[in-house]
């Protein structure tokens, strides 16, 4: 079998923690038990580019036991744990590229081997093995019968290409199922992102002005759990609707060359290029803590602070200290790249639970209705996302209630009024 990984004797490390992982994803696990016996994914290659997590972990004995051959590399360079890649090789025999804090050359060749089997699907998270396939490898798309995309900036480029009529074939935006961005995107970036920087700094939120760039569902589970630990949040944004969402929900808002000024910490989450530039480092305090928890490290214009420093060392695991000429300090975490994944261990497996199971049917979908389906970016269809909500409240053991055959007349007739 072909792969390349860090090392293999770190394998066994990383049985266990997939094993805990999937203790702490039932949904996934139901359908693990379904897909074991029904195989509907049987003959089938599938090109995962992932972060290479323990949940990812689980997510792969889900394809595999559906009777998928699956091959994975990493959608980030500084976000597989290498003791999981280990595992998924030895115990999985699963063909594994990637390696932590792979360069971008490492990165890219990851890309190509698993591109080279040939695939009928791609599982994508970021998009970037998407776009290889649209730059360098035409060879390959016409075996391809359609892909998933599991976050908002991959979505973005997607719906570029699908506007332009460039994307070849049809994509699932997992990112839109409800219980994807709604959970994963606020309640697993909030507490992942915070964990990230407390990991990398251990440094106290409490009493730090915080600054949120983006007030998306990202940014509102963030600024949500950095006011839960005491702090000042502040919110940037372009959007006027959600920035007046952002004041109504009790954040200060103002544009960040304002924020730039009184901020402790530093946040990304917008998906966009330069949010935090040259101008801003400028006007930072001394000691201002800079990071993103976007997918790409572009929203921070690290080339700029680059140039700005006299000097620059590691202080701590994934914490750069910068020292401009007025000998003010910036300190920038886990190279600008998802701090969640870069210092910690990305979302909790309660929360990856859902995202993995929209990946896992969002599959099952398209290999049903590839033919029917447009080059295109679909959402997950409305009833899966449904189940995926009701699965979850099972294993919670909540239920709720549903509507009586008078209430579902009323909701469906026009006739009744004041």
């Amino acid at each position: 079998m072909n792969y390349d990984i860090k090392d293999i004797k770190l394998a066994d490390k990383g049985k266990l923690r997939i094993e805990w992982s999937r203790q702490n994803m039932p949904v996934l696990e139901l359908i693990y038990a379904r897909f074991k016996k029904e195989t509907p994914l049987k003959g089938l290659k599938i090109a995962c580019c992932l972060h290479v997590t323990t949940e990812t972990g689980a997510l792969a004995a889900v394809l595999q036991v559906g009777g998928a051959e699956t091959y994975i590399c990493a959608s980030n360079p500084l976000s597989t744990q290498d003791d999981v890649a280990a595992s998924l090789v030895k115990h999985y025999k699963i063909p594994t590229f990637a390696i932590k804090g792979e360069d971008t050359k490492t990165y890219y060749r990851h890309i190509q081997a698993v591109l080279a089997v040939k695939p009928d699907i791609t599982m994508d998270d970021g998009a970037d093995l998407v776009s290889t396939i649209h730059h360098a490898t035409p060879d390959v798309y016409p075996n391809i019968i359609g892909g998933t995309e599991e976050t908002t900036t991959g979505v973005i480029r997607l719906r570029a290409l699908a506007k332009e009529g460039k994307l070849r074939y049809p994509i699932i935006a997992v990112n839109d199922a409800m219980t994807k961005h709604f959970f994963d995107n606020r309640y697993g970036t909030g507490q992942s992102t915070i964990d990230g920087i407390i990991r990398a700094t251990n440094k106290l939120i409490a009493g730090t002005n915080f600054v949120v760039c983006g007030y998306g569902w990202c940014g509102r589970g963030l600024a949500m759990r950095a006011q839960g630990m005491g702090a000042n949040v502040i919110v940037t944004e372009i959007d006027p609707l959600k920035g007046l969402e952002a004041v109504m929900d009790g954040y200060r808002v103002m544009p960040i060359a304002e924020a730039a000024k009184i901020g402790d910490i530093f946040v990304t989450v917008t998906g966009d290029i330069n949010v935090i530039r040259r101008e801003h480092f400028n006007v930072m305090k001394n000691g201002a803590i800079i990071c993103n928890s976007g997918h790409f490290n572009a929203e921070i214009e690290i080339p700029a602070l680059e140039k700005m420093a006299k000097s620059k060392r590691t202080i701590r695991d994934y914490t750069v200290e910068y020292v401009l000429g007025s000998g003010r300090k910036i300190y920038l975490l886990g190279e600008g790249r998802l701090i969640n994944l870069a210092a910690a261990e990305g979302h909790p497996a309660q929360v990856m639970d859902m995202s993995f199971a929209n990946q896992a049917l969002g599959v099952e979908y398209m290999v049903k209705n590839a033919a029917k389906l447009n080059k295109d970016v679909y959402k997950v269809p409305e009833d899966i996302d449904a189940k995926i909500a009701e699965l979850k409240l099972k294993s919670m053991g909540i239920r709720i209630d549903t509507l009586t055959a008078e209430q579902k007349k009323y909701l469906s007739s026009w006739e009744a009024g004041t």
